[in-house]
């Protein structure tokens, strides 16, 4: 009887709550067994004072045939080209030009399509007043980050602070949703072509993990805008991004692993300087500066020093 209970409650995951459900089982085991309707993955942010969502999580899928078929039918053309390009070469290319490449436009701004790639989002998801839109620029050459910030925090009891504004690329995607990654490691480099207001910036670059208690850490550094009808080349090396997990900067510094750029860029203001903003963004790009030899700007601590 102990032994069946075990197993049950191991087989059910009692140990992973987030919100419970009560199985009522046979009589002959004489206790309820609680379900856990949390999956793999953790649960994504609630608002304070929203309710959970308990459905279960096969309730949450939209079942549709017809864009079934075309999702088969583009998985299918996506795994196609994939044979190709590992026969021409590494991505797609061939493999001297692979090796002598040293700049690269990673993302650039010309036509509506080139918006899609890109998430825009703002404290309102925590109940904040900040507004951040996207749009083409002049010409329908540039993107147009806009909006405006708000440093008034909701009232909700709960969250103290609030004033943010994020654009963010979305995860690049192989055939059948698989993640795909971007190899950066023949760079060293970031070099971007922006348009500011002067206000200061947060470049965000995240790389693949291997833990599940990793996949908030991102490597960040500082991006300060002119201000001005001219536009600004900017260039940050690799080795000056630090790591922070939720806002926290990590007293145990990593290299970023340029060969598993996962989530690839972003860029957050939060200067708590309430009023309207603009970022123009030309191109984002990388490339080998061979002057810059430095590997990691700060100190890396070992668990166990030599003596």
């Amino acid at each position: 009887m102990a032994a069946s209970k075990t197993t049950l409650k191991t087989l059910f995951g009692v140990y992973g709550v987030i919100h419970r459900r009560t199985l009522l089982l046979p009589s002959t085991l004489r206790c309820p067994v609680i379900l856990s309707t949390r999956s793999i993955y953790e649960r994504d942010y609630r608002r304070p004072g929203q309710p959970p969502d308990t459905r279960w999580p096969w309730q949450k899928i939209r079942f549709d045939f017809s864009k079934g078929v075309e999702g088969i039918k583009k998985h299918i053309g996506l795994l196609k080209d994939e044979f190709v390009q590992r026969w021409t070469g590494p991505e797609g290319r061939p493999l001297i030009e692979h090796m002598l490449e040293q700049t690269r436009v990673q993302w650039e701004f010309r036509g509506p399509e080139s918006l899609n790639q890109w998430v825009v989002s703002s404290d309102q998801e925590i109940g904040g007043r900040s507004e951040a839109y996207i749009k083409l620029g002049r010409n329908n050459t540039t993107c147009l980050l806009y909006g405006t910030l708000c440093s008034t925090p909701p009232r909700d009891g709960e969250t103290r602070y609030s004033g943010y504004c994020t654009l963010r690329s979305k995860q690049p995607l192989a055939s059948f949703d698989r993640k795909k990654q971007y190899d950066w490691s023949s760079f060293n480099t970031l070099h971007m072509r922006i348009r500011g207001d002067g206000r200061p910036w947060m470049v965000n670059v995240s790389a693949e993990t291997f833990f599940s208690h990793q996949r908030d850490d991102i490597y960040s550094y500082f991006l300060y805008t002119r201000g001005g009808p001219y536009w600004q080349d900017v260039k940050i090396p690799f080795s000056k991004f630090f790591l922070s997990s939720r806002g926290r900067i990590q007293d145990d510094q990593h290299v970023l692993w340029l060969d598993k750029v996962s989530t690839s860029i972003g860029f957050t203001l939060g200067d708590k300087a309430d009023g309207p903003f603009q970022l123009e963004i030309d191109f984002i790009g990388l490339c080998n500066d061979l002057a810059h030899t430095e590997e990691f700007a700060y100190e890396l601590y070992k668990r166990n020093p030599e003596v």
